[in-house]
């Protein structure tokens, strides 16, 4: 056990990378996919429960909590891992993504953000102070710089106003934080699909100093192939030494050309959310549970998923407690999505450190193509 963040790269093949994050609650090893527990909890999951499946780090939504129960709250009650019973390490994001998604309901300026609350309309303002304080009471130990994620379509102008603001919103966290040995700061990097902003972005965040850094402002409407061209070059922007985080992503495509073009970490709320919606992710594409054709279905969701779905329950099953409105079915369907995603996280670091990745990366591609998606 370590009492400080660091990195170890321990493999790479061709822009793949396998590492291991290192920090005073534990090991991440990297590519690592961050199941959200946005309001203290991954929906329908018992957080060992959500370990069983591999889990090595969740991520917290600071937005959220800081409106309820509020941060201080939580810090006053032990801190968010006390709170929410994870002993693990917890990444939260700094609330700007949510702020940024009020619209109408805030005001932006280069102070910071003054929004009405989404739950009963009271008034708050998040800085990139404000932001550091409250990481710091919930007790985080990776810490998301504060900055603005504009939505998508947006004029080059309107990019580059927003990156650069989000780049002075950078220091400001990096002095907030301070010197806090065990806990990390990530700067994000912003400037849309232009790749000037990119590289002006990177080197601002670089000229900072983090201890991790994240490739922001993708997976907001901007389409698969302008974010995998984005991630051509974005990652390689910056440091070979620290991790890489591309936040918000995504679907199982996505994780695994991210992870191809250098990414170490990525979120999601879709397995959960798909999870209590009927929909599952398997090998051979996605399962919709609701769909008629599984009403007498015997066969598991996947015959190669180790999850309690796939080990004690058949399809018919699972349709007839999701047709009914049975809570097992979320729970069931999320623990299953979770697990499917975590062992597509383990298969690439398998891959990437025996130098196969271009071969598992055939084979998953070819197994998806040969099953029998249905429509969401």
């Amino acid at each position: 056990m370590t009492d400080r963040f660091s990195f170890e790269l321990q493999a790479v093949d061709g822009a793949a990378r396998k590492g291991v994050i290192s920090t005073p609650r534990g090991e991440i090893r990297t590519p690592a996919f961050m199941p959200v527990g946005t309001a203290a909890t991954v929906k329908a999951m018992l957080p060992e429960s959500v370990r069983a499946t591999g889990a090595d780090i969740l991520l917290g939504n600071t937005y959220h909590l800081m409106l309820r129960p509020s941060a201080e709250r939580i810090d006053r009650l032990g801190g968010l891992h006390k709170f929410m019973n994870w002993d693990r390490p917890i990444l939260t994001d700094s609330g700007g993504f949510q702020v940024m998604s009020l619209a109408g309901l805030r005001k932006l300026t280069e102070e910071g953000v003054k929004f009405s609350s989404h739950i009963d309309g009271s008034k708050h303002m998040l800085s990139p102070e404000r932001s550091m304080e409250i990481q710091k009471l919930l007790g985080s130990d990776i810490v998301m710089c504060f900055d603005e994620c504009p939505a998508l379509p947006a004029t080059e102008e309107d990019v580059a106003k927003s990156m650069r603001m989000s780049m002075r919103w950078a220091q400001r966290s990096r002095d907030a934080f301070g010197d806090r040995p065990g806990h990390a700061l990530f700067g994000i990097q912003q400037g849309g699909v232009t790749e000037e902003l990119r590289a002006e972005s990177a080197e601002a965040l670089r000229a900072i100093e983090f201890d991790g850094y994240a490739v922001g402002g993708l997976a907001v409407g901007e389409g698969q192939e302008a974010m995998f061209g984005v991630l051509d070059y974005a990652p390689g922007m910056l440091p070979e030494n620290k991790p890489r985080y591309l936040m918000g992503v995504g679907k199982p495509d996505d994780i695994v050309g991210a992870v191809k073009r250098g990414i170490d970490m990525m979120d999601c709320v879709l397995p959960s959310r798909s999870g209590r919606t009927g929909q599952a992710f398997t090998r051979h594409g996605v399962v919709n549970i609701k769909n008629a054709r599984h009403a007498e279905d015997p066969r598991p969701l996947d015959e190669n998923c180790s999850c309690p779905a796939c080990r004690g329950y058949s399809r018919a099953y699972l349709h007839h407690v999701f047709r009914s409105g049975e809570m097992i079915s979320g729970m069931l369907l999320t623990w299953h999505n979770l697990q499917y995603f975590q062992d597509i996280m383990a298969g690439m670091r398998d891959a990437i450190a025996a130098g196969t990745f271009a071969a598992w990366e055939a084979e998953f591609h070819a197994g998806r193509a040969q099953g029998d998606i249905e429509p969401l």
